[in-house]
C-alpha cells in the first residue's frame, strides 16, 4: 500500500515526542511492521488511553483483535505492550478482554450494530500485574502502570488504608505538580479527587509530600508502585461467585495462582503449583488440585458464578495469566478435530513475560522522550528503549536534530490512525487545548569532548552509548557531569529504569567515530618494513605500553588523590603522610624506569644508526640495573597494605573524608575503585615476572639478552616470593571494602576472619515465582539482595544464610525449574536457579567447598546484617502478607536522596549480564593488566579507528593516547565472548579478533602475532570466568 506523508500528529498518552517510524512493536517480532490490512469494509474504533484521551482508529471488520492491538502499541511506541490489553462491555454489560485471534467484527457485533462506531468505546488498560515492577524496563510501560493505579485508587478498587493512600496520592501529585508548595498544594487537592473521602487526608498527603522534594516524575512513578505492589487488591479484579453452601465469595488470579476473596479480604490462595486443571461447567467454575495429603482440601474444588459467560470470562484470564507468568514462550495452537469438538479451543496469544523480557534486553534501542498529560515538571523523562535506526545523528550542544521542534501540544479530542500505515497519516480532529507548561521538548544538551578535530559522521547505534542503566552493553562515553556517572565517565549502560539518572550525553568524541584516525593499507605496509618483526621486540614493547598506563595509575594517587583529597583539612596528616612516603618514590623511580624503555625500544626500531651494531635491540640489561635500583624501595611495597588500613581507618572516623574520597571515585581520572589505584605497585611486580618469563622462554641460552633476563627474573621474583601472602590477603581486603560500599543493609561485612568467595546472579523461588537476586558467597556467610531503584545503585540485603550446618542438593526434578539447587541451612532452606548448568555448577562447587571448610574453622561469629532486617525483606522474603505501617515507614525512607554511587562495579555488570565471577577471577583480572595501540571497527563500519586501549579490571578503557589522564569510553567484558572473524564477515586483515555479546559486535586488529595472542589470552581470562574458589588461612585472610 502506498504511505502517505504524515500530518501533524496530536502527542496523546505517552506518545514519544520526535520517534521514527515505529518498525518494532511488543507483540510482534524484532524489526516487524503490523500485519496487513486484511480486505473489506473499514470501521472506525474509539480507544480510550489510561489518561482518559481518546483515539480513532480505522480497521477492517474483518481484522483479528491483534492488528487493533498492534496498532494502539505502535501509535504510543510501546515496547512492553504485551502487560496491557483492550477491554469492552460486551452485550451482557460484561468487561471483557478484546481476543487478539477471533477477528474483531465478531467480538463487536452487538455494539457495531447496535450503538454505532462512535459510541463502541475500547479502554487501553493493564492486564498483566507483574509482582515486581522493576521487571518492567521501560519508563513509559512504568509511567501507563501508574496511571492504571492511579484510575484503580480513584475509583476504589484498589482498596488500602489511610497511610498508603496518602502516600501514593503524594507520589502522584509530585509526579503532576512537582516540588511542594503548601499553597499550591492544598489548592490542587481541593480541585482534584484521587481518593475516595480524600478531604480527611488532605494533610497526611501533604506531609508526605513535603518530604519528596527533588524526585523526578520518573522516580515518583516507581514509588507509587513500590507502594501499590504491596497492596492485597494491587492488579486484583474481583469476580463475584459463591461457594457450595451459598456464601457470597469473589475470585480473582494473580500471577501467583487463583485467589478466593471475602469482601476486600483474601481468604485463600491456590497457587499454580497446586492446581491441576482449572474448567468451568454450565455455571460451574472448578480447580482441580493436586493430590497432597498434607491438604484437608477436596480433589476438586467447585464455586457458582452467576452465568456460564461469567465462568468462561474468568477461566480464560486465568488461562491467559498462568501462560504469561508461568510459561517461557506462547503455547502452540492444538490441531483442529475432524469430526467434532470438545471444550473451547482458546488459547492465549502473545509473548510470555520471559519472552518480552529478553526481547527488550537483547534489543539495541534510542532513548526518546514522551510526553507525560498531567505533569506540569519541567523535566525531561529519560526514556525507554525503542529500536534504533539504521544511522542516527550525534546531538550537538543546541539539541539533537530533529528533535528540537516547538512545544508539542494537547488535543482535547482524539486523532485518527490509519491500520494502512501506521506512521502515515494521524488527523487532529481538535485545536489544541493548552501548551505543555514550558516543557521543553529537545533532548538535554551535550558536552563535547575537548579535542573536535575531525568530521563527526553518524555514530553507530553499536558503539553509541547514552545513559548510565541499560543492559546494553555498548561502549559507555564520558561527560562533564558526575552524577549518574561511572568514575566520571559514563558507563556500560545496564539498566534502562534508573528513575533518577540525568539526561543521557551520546558519545560525541570524533575520535571515536568513523571519520578519523583511518590508517590505510598502505601505512600498514610502511610500518611492517620499517620496524622490527622479532617477537622479543613485541615483548619488550608490551613491558614499555603497560609501563606507561603504570605511570599514568601511580600518578592518580600521586597528583589526583593528593590534590583533591590530600590538601583538604579532612585529612589526617598520619594519612597524607603515609600515601606520599610510599608513593612519591616509587613515582619517581618508574619515572626514570619509562624514560629508559622508551629509549631503548627507539633504538631498538631503528630510529638511529646504533641498530645497525645489534647492540640495543634487547631489554634484559634495562631491566636487570632498574630491579636492582628497585630493591631498597621494597619497604615501600611492603607498605601498601599499611595505605589501604590507614584510609580505611581514616574513613570510619571522618564522614567529611568519607565524602571526599567517594567524589573522587566519581571523577572521570579514578576509572577503577581507588583501592585497585592503591594495591597497583604490588600487581606490577607480576606483570614485571610474567614479561620476563615470557622473554626467557622465547631466547635461546646463547642469546645475548637471556642471561641479565633471566638474572632480572631471579631478582623480581624474590620480591615477589616475599609479596604473595599479602598481596592476597590485601586483594581480599580491598574487594570487601569494595562490596561494603554497593550493600545496603550491613553492619560489619568488613571483619578478620571473612573472606570473598563468588558473587552473582541467581534467581530465588518464592510464593511469586522466580525473583532475580544478586547472590554474595563468603566463607562463613550467603548474602541474598535486590537492586533497589535509588539513586544509589546499591543493593538492599534481604537476607543471610549461614555456612555453618548448610547442606546443598540439586532440586531441578523437585521443582521443574532448570539448573535449580536447594541450600538447606539450620533455620532457613533456599531454593535458587542459575542462568546455565555451568553458572550451577560454578555455585554448587564454590558453596560445597566453604561449607567444607566453615565445619572446621572458625570464622567471623558477628552477625551480619543490621537489626531491623525486616525492614529489608521482599514481600516474597517474609511470612508477613498484610500491610502494616512498617511497609509504609519503610518504602518511604528509602525516598532520601543519597549521594552518587559508582554504578559500573562487577556487582552491577553481573546483575545485568546474569552471570557471576569469583574471588579468583577478580585476582586475575587485576593481574592481567595489558595496554597498547589497537584499530577498532563496527559490524557496519568500514574504516578502522587507532585507539588506545587499557585492559584491567574485567573491562576494556579506551583513550585518544596514551598520554590521555581519562578513558572516554569504557567497555565491561563479562558475558562476551572472544572468537576470530569467519570467512564470511570479510575481514580480510591479520590478527583481528572479534568481540561479541548478543547483537552487539566490535572487530579489533593488532599489529603482530604476538599482541594477538595476548589479547585474546588476557580478554578470554575476563569473559571466561573460572570455577572454584581460592579461600585463604582463616589466620592470615585479614590484615587486622
Amino acid at each position: 500500500m502506498a504511505e502517505s506523508d504524515p500530518e501533524p500528529m496530536a502527542s496523546g498518552a505517552g506518545q514519544r515526542l520526535g520517534a521514527p517510524e515505529t518498525l518494532g512493536i511488543s507483540t510482534l517480532d524484532p524489526g516487524h511492521r503490523p500485519p496487513a490490512m486484511p480486505p473489506g469494509r473499514h470501521v472506525t474504533i474509539r480507544v480510550r488511553m489510561l489518561d482518559d484521551t481518546e483515539e480513532l482508529f480505522d480497521i477492517s471488520q474483518k481484522a483479528s483483535g491483534k492488528v487493533l492491538f498492534d496498532l494502539v502499541c505502535s501509535h504510543m511506541n510501546l515496547i512492553e505492550g504485551d502487560y496491557f490489553g483492550l477491554e469492552f462491555q460486551n452485550h451482557q454489560k460484561m468487561m471483557v478482554w478484546l481476543d487478539h485471534i477471533k477477528p474483531i467484527i465478531k467480538q463487536l457485533r452487538h455494539h457495531l450494530s447496535h450503538a454505532g462506531p462512535k459510541h463502541t468505546i475500547l479502554r487501553f488498560a493493564v492486564k498483566f500485574f507483574p509482582p515486581d515492577h522493576a521487571q518492567l524496563l521501560e519508563e513509559l510501560t512504568r509511567y501507563l502502570f501508574a496511571l492504571q493505579i492511579k484510575h484503580d485508587i480513584s475509583c476504589g478498587r484498589l482498596t488500602c488504608n489511610d497511610s498508603s493512600g496518602a502516600l501514593m496520592v503524594s507520589h502522584i501529585i509530585q509526579s503532576e505538580i512537582g516540588d511542594f508548595e503548601e499553597s499550591q498544594c492544598r489548592s490542587h487537592l481541593l480541585n482534584n479527587n484521587y481518593i475516595p473521602d480524600q478531604m480527611p487526608l488532605i494533610d497526611k498527603i501533604m506531609e508526605f509530600h513535603s518530604k519528596n522534594i527533588g524526585h523526578t516524575p520518573a522516580e515518583s512513578d516507581y514509588q507509587l508502585l513500590e507502594v501499590a505492589r504491596r497492596l492485597e487488591m494491587y492488579g486484583i479484579r474481583l469476580h463475584p461467585a459463591k461457594d457450595r453452601e451459598g456464601t457470597r465469595l469473589s475470585l480473582a488470579v494473580a500471577h501467583t495462582g487463583v485467589l478466593v476473596f471475602q469482601g476486600h479480604t483474601k481468604i485463600n490462595a491456590f497457587n499454580w503449583s497446586k492446581v491441576r486443571k482449572l474448567s468451568f461447567k454450565r455455571k460451574r467454575f472448578l480447580i482441580k488440585l493436586r493430590p497432597d495429603l498434607n491438604s484437608s482440601y477436596q480433589d476438586t474444588l467447585e464455586f457458582l458464578m452467576a452465568s456460564r459467560d461469567c465462568c468462561k470470562v474468568f477461566w480464560k484470564i486465568c488461562v491467559e495469566y498462568h501462560a504469561f507468568f508461568r510459561l517461557f514462550e506462547e503455547p502452540k495452537p492444538k490441531p483442529k478435530p475432524v469430526l467434532f469438538t470438545r471444550g473451547s479451543s482458546f488459547r492465549f496469544s502473545g509473548r510470555t513475560q520471559k519472552q518480552v523480557i529478553d526481547y527488550v534486553k537483547e534489543s539495541e534501542f534510542k532513548k526518546i522522550p514522551f510526553e507525560r498529560k498531567h505533569s506540569r515538571v519541567q523535566h525531561n523523562s529519560r526514556l525507554s528503549p525503542l529500536p534504533s535506526p539504521r544511522h542516527h545523528e550525534v546531538p550537538t550542544e543546541s539539541g539533537a536534530p530533529g528533535l528540537d521542534s516547538p512545544p508539542r501540544r494537547h488535543w482535547k479530542e482524539s486523532v485518527l490512525v490509519s491500520a494502512e500505515d501506521p506512521s502515515a497519516s494521524r488527523i487532529t480532529r481538535a485545536s489544541p487545548s493548552h501548551q505543555r507548561n514550558g516543557h521543553d521538548d529537545r533532548i538535554g544538551s551535550v558536552s563535547r569532548m575537548d579535542d573536535t578535530r575531525g568530521s563527526t559522521r553518524p555514530t553507530h547505534p553499536e558503539h553509541l552509548s547514552t545513559g548510565v542503566v541499560s543492559n546494553s552493553p555498548h561502549l559507555s562515553a564520558s561527560s562533564g557531569h558526575s552524577h549518574g556517572m561511572v568514575n566520571g565517565q559514563k558507563s556500560l549502560e545496564l539498566c534502562s529504569h534508573s528513575p533518577g539518572g540525568r539526561q543521557p550525553s551520546p558519545l560525541t568524541s570524533p575520535l571515536l567515530n568513523d571519520a578519523c584516525s583511518v590508517r590505510t593499507d598502505d601505512e600498514d605496509e610502511v610500518r611492517r618494513k620499517r620496524f622490527p618483526t622479532d617477537r622479543a621486540y613485541f615483548i619488550a614493547k608490551e613491558l614499555l605500553t603497560t609501563e606507561r598506563t603504570y605511570l599514568k595509575d601511580l600518578e592518580v594517587v600521586t597528583v589526583s588523590f593528593q590534590s583533591a583529597v590530600g590538601q583538604d583539612e579532612a585529612t589526617p596528616d598520619s594519612l597524607k603522610n603515609t600515601v606520599f612516603s610510599t608513593f612519591e618514590p616509587l613515582h619517581k623511580f618508574h619515572t626514570g624506569f619509562l624514560r629508559e624503555v622508551e629509549q631503548r625500544l627507539a633504538l631498538w626500531e631503528g630510529r638511529s644508526n646504533a641498530h645497525i651494531k645489534g647492540d640495543y635491540q634487547r631489554i634484559g640489561d634495562v631491566m636487570l640495573k632498574n630491579f636492582q635500583g628497585l630493591k631498597p624501595l621494597t619497604a615501600n611495597l611492603h607498605k601498601q597494605s599499611e595505605v589501604l588500613l590507614e584510609l580505611e581507618k581514616a574513613c570510619r572516623s571522618s564522614r567529611r573524608l568519607e565524602v571526599l574520597c567517594r567524589d573522587f571515585e566519581l571523577q572521570k581520572v579514578c576509572y577503577i575503585p581507588l583501592n585497585v589505584f592503591i594495591l597497583r605497585p604490588l600487581h606490577r611486580l607480576i606483570h614485571y615476572k610474567q614479561i620476563l618469563e615470557r622473554l626467557c622462554k622465547h631466547y635461546p641460552a646463547t642469546h645475548v639478552d637471556f642471561r641479565d633476563c633471566r638474572a632480572a627474573l631471579a631478582d623480581v621474583s624474590e620480591v615477589v616470593d616475599q609479596l604473595q601472602g599479602s598481596l592476597i590477603k590485601m586483594e581480599n581486603f580491598q574487594k570487601l571494602l569494595e562490596l561494603k560500599k554497593d550493600l545496603i543493609g550491613v553492619d560489619n561485612l568488613v571483619v578478620p576472619g571473612r573472606e570473598f568467595i563468588r558473587l552473582g546472579c541467581l534467581s530465588k523461588l518464592s510464593g511469586k515465582g522466580l525473583q532475580q537476586r544478586m547472590f554474595f558467597l563468603f566463607n562463613d556467610v550467603i548474602l541474598y539482595t535486590s537492586r533497589g531503584m535509588t539513586a544509589t545503585n546499591q543493593f538492599k540485603v534481604h537476607g543471610q544464610l549461614p555456612l555453618h550446618g548448610m547442606t546443598i542438593r540439586e532440586s531441578e526434578d523437585e521443582w521443574g525449574v532448570p539448573h535449580a539447587f536447594t541450600l538447606v541451612g539450620q533455620q532457613q532452606s533456599v531454593v535458587v536457579a542459575a542462568s546455565s548448568l555451568t553458572e550451577m555448577e560454578k555455585w554448587m562447587e564454590d558453596i560445597k567447598g566453604a561449607i567444607e571448610i566453615a565445619k572446621t574453622s572458625n570464622g567471623p561469629s558477628s552477625d551480619l546484617l543490621t537489626s531491623n532486617l525486616t525492614d529489608n525483606k521482599c514481600p516474597e522474603d517474609t511470612s508477613v502478607e498484610a500491610e502494616s505501617e512498617d511497609d509504609i515507614t519503610a518504602s518511604h525512607t528509602s525516598l532520601e536522596r543519597p549521594a552518587p554511587h559508582r554504578g559500573n562495579t562487577m556487582v552491577h555488570v553481573c546483575w545485568h549480564r546474569n552471570t557471576s565471577v569469583s574471588m579468583v577471577d577478580f585476582s586475575i583480572a587485576v593481574e592481567n593488566q595489558l595496554s597498547g595501540n589497537l584499530l577498532r571497527k563496527f559490524k557496519n563500519s568500514n574504516g578502522w579507528q587507532k585507539l588506545w586501549v587499557v585492559f584491567t579490571n574485567f573491562s576494556l578503557f579506551f583513550y585518544k593516547s596514551h598520554q590521555d589522564d581519562y578513558p572516554l569510553a569504557s567497555l565491561p567484558l563479562l558475558g562476551y565472548s572472544v572468537t576470530i572473524p569467519s570467512e564470511s564477515e570479510n575481514i580480510h586483515k591479520d590478527y583481528v579478533f572479534k568481540l561479541h555479546f548478543k547483537s552487539h559486535v566490535y572487530y579489533f586488529r593488532s599489529e603482530s602475532e604476538y599482541t594477538f595472542e595476548r589479547w585474546m589470552e588476557v580478554i578470554r581470562s575476563a569473559t571466561v570466568p573460572s570455577s572454584g574458589a581460592r579461600v585463604l588461612n582463616n589466620k592470615e585472610s585479614h590484615p587486622h
